[in-house]
């Protein structure tokens, strides 16, 4: 009897420790299971609408919790071998590429190139892109000085100098930036776009390359609002840099557009300007002109032989004084301190001025402020694709004066029955050089103040009832006895 209960007992203790190698050796073989699962795609075209974080796999991505998707890059960084390296890339759209390398991946700053880190061993051959991170990609004057960046999933056994834990964003701020407008339309806004479209939750580390001091002195205030992390400018590193992944390129959606329905969280020009506003908020600035208990309108300035100018300025400075507006002139320079301009702008109520780049100062207002953007001859395609897509966007309320042949300086030098005078928009539809040299360098205006006051009207009604949104009492309009030219203000790094 005493034998058999020893048999037993033998028997049941078999059985437990079976069962205990049974659950080790499942165990052990999961991190099997998760390679397969995050095993990727090699090359993926026409991404741009989908986030980083639901790019296609080969199995079933949807069957994987929104959490762990969201985290893909920072899941690699600490696993890496849980993937085989994989390059994504959008390369459809006429205006921008974009490419992402799925791999924890080192930066060799010296050949421009981010290579592969994952320690998953691959059966196929290196896979190598090829991007100039900037958004104007059929433009070629721009994009020849446009740094190429390369993108490989050729593993790399090079020590890491630097180690970040957020993923890498590559873009350059060459091409036509110093140009206020394009510093906005080629640069913030599709970063602002490409950010909220492939990081929509996750930080990331801005990698710029092109880079000038200027531009970081000028733009310093909102950068940090983009990244919390320290910028690395490419062109002058010395060390490598290993990333979680990188991404090399901007996604924009046209001329100064922000599409709601192409973010995943539905961002807008208004979430952009409530960016805006947080950067610029933090600054050390001038007080701005004192609110007058009547609307302020911003009258966008031009002097010079620069084109556009308005050469009976002070008549409209009268006109609009007269409607009841409190005028200030504004001068921009490369050099004006953005700070002390965002308080003028954003606590004004109207803005105007010839088409040009100094109008996206525009982007400064606030929703339901007055914007008059007076088109000169041959500028109709340009004031509708660029500052009419901002105002939507923004909310503003959208005004254009369209010149008039004789209020044109093109009358003088062409006469009134020339084709560039009578049709405009069959030079500049095709000849880009026209439309630069002639219609936007050498033309001015002198603007009809009878047929300008309309708009003046409606612009102040509109001012008038963003001031009351925003619980200002607005005076009656007194008679205006004597012109008095307002000041210039050209705020230039904090000096007045």
């Amino acid at each position: 009897m005493k034998l058999k209960e020893e048999r037993l007992c033998r028997i049941v203790i078999l059985f437990f420790a079976f069962q205990i190698c049974f659950m080790f050796i499942i165990r052990t073989s999961s991190p099997l299971q998760d390679h397969i699962t995050w095993r990727s795609t090699k090359v993926m075209r026409s991404l741009s609408s989908l986030p980083i974080s639901k790019l296609p796999v080969q199995h079933d991505a949807s069957k994987l919790s929104s959490k762990i998707s969201l985290s893909s890059s920072r899941h690699l960084s600490s696993n890496p071998n849980l993937i085989e390296p994989s390059i994504h890339c959008d390369q459809s759209h006429r205006l921008y590429d974009w490419c992402h390398l799925r791999s924890p991946t080192i930066l060799d700053p010296k050949r421009a190139t981010f290579s592969s880190r994952s320690l998953s061993p691959s059966m196929n051959p290196p896979i190598v892109e090829k991007v100039r991170p900037y958004p104007r990609k059929t433009d070629i004057n721009s994009m020849s000085n446009i740094r190429e960046i390369t993108l490989t999933t050729k593993l790399s056994h090079s020590p890491c100098t630097i180690v970040h834990d957020t993923p890498a964003l590559v873009f350059s701020i060459g091409g036509y930036t110093g140009n206020f407008f394009h510093d906005f339309n080629d640069g913030f806004v599709p970063l602002f776009i490409t950010i909220n479209t492939l990081f929509p939750d996750q930080e990331v580390t801005l990698v710029i390359t092109n880079y000038t001091e200027w531009w970081y002195g000028k733009y310093e205030a909102i950068l940090p609002q983009f990244s919390s992390r320290p910028i690395i400018n490419l062109d002058n590193q010395t060390v490598s840099h290993c990333f979680p992944s990188v991404v090399a390129g901007l996604i924009t959606h046209g001329p100064m557009t922000i599409n709601p329905n192409l973010m995943p969280h539905r961002k807008s020009f208004i979430d952009f300007h409530a960016l805006l506003e947080e950067g610029y908020r933090k600054c050390l600035v001038w007080p701005p002109p004192k609110i007058k208990s009547k609307p302020r309108l911003v009258l966008v300035s031009r002097s010079g032989a620069v084109g556009r100018v308005i050469l009976n300025q002070d008549n409209v400075i009268k006109a609009a004084q007269e409607e009841g507006f409190d005028v200030v002139i504004f001068e921009p320079s490369a050099y004006t301190y953005l700070c002390d301009v965002y308080r003028l702008i954003n606590g004004s109520h109207a803005i105007m001025g010839v088409h040009g780049a100094a109008l996206t100062h525009s982007l400064f207002l606030q929703p339901g402020a007055a914007f008059i953007q007076v088109v000169p001859l041959g500028g109709d395609w340009l004031a509708r694709t660029y500052f009419r897509n901002l105002a939507k966007g923004m909310k503003l309320e959208y005004m254009e004066y369209k010149v008039q042949p004789e209020e044109s300086s093109l009358v003088e030098k062409y006469g009134k029955d020339h084709i560039m005078i009578r049709d405009p928009n069959s030079i500049t539809n095709t000849n880009w050089s026209a439309l630069h040299n002639i219609y936007l360098r050498s033309q001015d205006v002198r603007l009809d103040i009878g047929r300008f006051r309309s708009c003046l009207k409606m612009a102040y009604a509109k001012a008038k009832r963003s001031m009351e949104h925003q619980g200002l009492h607005v005076k009656r309009r007194p008679k205006i006895k004597k012109f008095i030219r307002p000041p210039v203000f050209s705020y230039t790094y904090g000096v007045i």
